[in-house]
């Protein structure tokens, strides 16, 4: 839904920045630096530069498809205006929904990794990281039926934590940085780092939030591309920093053993126990920010397919606030994968159902380059590295894991059944 002029709030360039920083920052390198490092091993900062290129890309795309139809509603706007008949439309908009239940399932298995780990040691059980995530989907969940409004205070706060802890860690980490620890990067295969791009660029989907705020500023053509490059350039320098100081502070070994909580790890040779609990505390709050921040877009989408009819009636018959009952099954299914998949499959899934997610972007920008004057050379050249790095980051997952690829399939094709099944029989309605 697109917002009036009159009812656009003083959102600014720095505002806007912030939203898409704090949806980018924390989740993503906390969850899935060890797993990056896993793939492209002492390279990982490499893949991380490439990530940063890739997602700058699709940045375009987005900047420039927001300015032209700022809505509350981000990327189902642009396949709305891209594919008129919704069928196309419709299932890419499912797609992303989808993608989102896989990204909370992710989230949720990382901040029970570092919580049952602050709490037991590192010795501590699968079925507590189990627990800890099914923990917080569900306090989550409750909170957004009954509109907590303390929550969404909080992230401000919790961007600062983020950045602030992270920071601590830039700084305190040089001073004992063995550069011996990254002499060899170039021995990694280049398909092991596109690979492992693909896992990077989780860490940077969340630029697309920036696309939600296009309908609460007043200059969105100005102020949204302006955002979206700002926070893309500032968050890669982070996270390069960041996957450069890991590696040079902590062994492969121990970046092997404690992969789900890399980041933490690299505090204790630095900053000793205590700086242990303070980036786990830090990874806790990042992660459960985002956590909310997945849910709460999960809901406000879900209401809108459904009251679009596509999706089931079950999505517009709400228990509490914006809850329904259909978001209480796609629930369920978020902790049957917490509970059933480790994290790296679940990293995985997410994050091929993202790239191919923003593909579909490039794609409808494509359709619509001549309403948003831009350069179709620009959006080829994005498409184009997005897709190499999808076909490299697949055929990496079918050799190591293809039941996530499996899943994967089976994500995209369950969106698009849905959309045949629902929403071709509302369409024949509307004709006759």
């Amino acid at each position: 839904m697109t917002v009036s002029a009159t009812a656009k709030s003083s959102m600014n360039v720095w505002s806007v920045a912030a939203l898409g920083i704090g949806a980018m920052v924390g989740a993503g390198i906390f969850a899935l630096l060890g797993q990056v490092v896993l793939i492209a091993h002492s390279a990982a900062w490499i893949a991380f530069i490439i990530g940063g290129v890739v997602a700058m890309f699709s940045g375009y795309s987005y900047a420039r498809l927001a300015a032209k139809y700022p809505s509350d509603t981000g990327i189902v706007a642009f396949f709305d205006a891209a594919f008129p008949s919704r069928a196309a439309g419709g299932a890419l908009s499912l797609v992303y929904l989808l993608t989102l239940a896989v990204t909370c399932a992710l989230i949720a298995k990382s901040f029970g990794a570092y919580g049952a780990r602050l709490v037991f040691g590192d010795g501590s059980s699968p079925l507590w990281i189990d627990a800890f995530a099914t923990t917080i989907v569900i306090v989550l969940t409750v909170l957004n039926a009954i509109g907590s409004r303390a929550v969404g205070r909080a992230e401000v706060v919790l961007v600062v934590v983020k950045l602030l802890a992270l920071g601590v860690l830039l700084v305190a980490g040089t001073t004992s940085f063995q550069p011996s620890r990254l002499s060899s990067p170039l021995h990694v295969g280049l398909g092991s780092i596109i690979a492992a791009v693909g896992l990077t660029f989780f860490a940077y989907s969340g630029y697309g939030t920036m696309a939600n705020a296009a309908g609460d500023v007043a200059k969105p053509a100005v102020t949204i591309p302006r955002a979206i490059y700002g926070a893309i350039a500032f968050v890669a320098l982070l996270y390069v920093a960041v996957s450069v100081i890991v590696l040079g502070n902590v062994s492969q070994g121990d970046l092997a053993k404690y992969a789900d909580t890399a980041v933490a790890q690299a505090a204790r040779p630095v900053l000793g126990n205590m700086g242990f609990v303070a980036l786990s505390i830090a990874a806790l709050l990042a992660t459960a920010s985002a956590i909310n921040a997945v849910l709460f877009a999960g809901m406000n989408i879900a209401l809108g397919l459904g009251k679009g009819r596509q999706l089931p009636s079950a999505f517009t018959a709400l228990v509490r606030g914006k809850l329904s009952r259909g978001v209480t099954f796609a629930i369920g299914g978020v902790l049957v994968m917490v509970n059933f998949m480790d994290l790296s499959a679940i990293a995985d899934v997410a994050s091929a159902a993202f790239l191919i997610t923003y593909l579909a972007v490039f794609v409808a920008h494509w359709r619509l380059a001549s309403e948003t004057k831009s350069s179709r050379a620009v959006i080829a050249i994005g498409f184009t590295l997005m897709a190499t790095v999808l076909v490299v980051f697949e055929i990496a997952v079918f050799r190591s894991q293809w039941l996530s690829l499996l899943l994967t399939f089976g994500l995209v094709g369950a969106a698009f059944l849905i959309e045949v099944v629902l929403a071709r029989p509302v369409r024949l309605k509307r004709a006759a």
